[in-house]
């Protein structure tokens, strides 16, 4: 179906041919907000499993990871192509002798139905090493490097205990960039006391970097997170579905025309999920998403203004 703005989904068919489909993989990283070096706990939303919820067994290899949810995968679609995908805590977050076993295992994964390695991360979690690492790896095949961001607002983001700068972020976007490396950011929409002011502004941050794709989502309050003590203790104002409909279509509107829409919902647990409650249903959401765009003929870049 033709959407009003770049899918990821379209891209995929349009370059490959094919259905692309992601492996979520857990490689038992660990991240500098979490282990003392930049901070304790994580950013105040993360889940228990690094906010790779829905990533495979840690206790298993990434192989047999990997070949256990593409069995599952090629039941469901026929002809698949794949891209493995280390989504778990920070996937650059080791030693470099570590990182080159990791990534040497990703390449070695059904090399005829992978077409690119995707690895999440913080923008914090690089080196000269690791950048020119990942630079050879991208020369045998295609590395999309995922970060967070969630805001460009810095108050907000140190409420969240992000712990990592909009600096950080430029510097490893721009970094990647020059190693022809993809790069894909990840924002929240809602987080806590945020405006709608914020949020296109954190698309305006978006739009002056050479990204590539952008994934957006609402805020989810999940079992066992700092956000959930603070939200009990507490309570802040959450986006409704309208909300965040009406949100999320603003930013399409002002997004760069170029850059591709990976996701617009968030997945999580349902035994973990606290709130908002509507996120369960994640194809309610998109197609709520589609009914505003094309109710108000609002497409990807309307609004959009180059500053060249």
């Amino acid at each position: 179906m033709n959407k009003n703005y770049n899918t990821i989904d379209n891209y995929y068919k349009q370059k490959y041919n094919h259905k692309v489909a992601k492996i979520s993989l857990n490689a038992n990283f660990t991240c500098p907000n979490k282990d003392g070096t930049k901070g304790l706990g994580g950013c105040t939303y993360c889940s228990k499993l690094g906010s790779g919820d829905t990533a495979g067994n840690v206790l298993d290899s990434l192989t047999t990871q990997y070949e256990k949810i593409k069995e599952i995968m090629d039941q469901k679609w026929k002809d698949l192509l794949y891209i493995p995908y280390l989504q778990a805590n920070s996937n650059t977050y080791g030693s470099i002798d570590k990182l080159k076993e990791i990534y040497e295992e990703l390449l070695l994964l059904d090399k005829e139905k992978t077409v690119a390695i995707a690895i999440a991360t913080r923008p914090d979690c690089f080196s000269e090493e690791i950048y020119d690492l990942l630079s050879q790896i991208n020369q045998k095949k295609k590395i999309i490097i995922e970060l967070g961001l969630q805001t460009s607002n810095e108050k907000t983001a140190e409420k969240i205990n992000r712990c990592s700068t909009n600096s950080e972020f430029i510097d490893a976007v721009l970094n990647l960039k020059k190693r022809n490396i993809e790069v894909v950011a990840h924002i929240i929409n809602g987080l806590p006391n945020e405006t709608e002011k914020d949020m296109l502004e954190t698309i305006n941050f978006i739009n002056k970097l050479p990204i590539d794709g952008l994934k957006i989502h609402s805020l989810l309050i999940l079992k066992d997170t700092t956000l959930y003590d603070e939200y009990k203790e507490k309570p802040f104002k959450l986006l409704t579905l309208e909300e965040y409909t009406e949100i999320t279509c603003k930013q399409i509107a002002n997004l760069r025309p170029d850059i591709i829409l990976h996701r617009l919902s968030a997945d999580a647990k349902l035994e973990d999920l606290i709130e908002p409650l509507w996120t369960r249903k994640k194809l309610v959401v998109m197609n709520e998403i589609d009914k505003y765009l094309r109710k108000h003929n609002i497409h990807q870049g309307d609004n959009y203004k180059s500053e060249d």
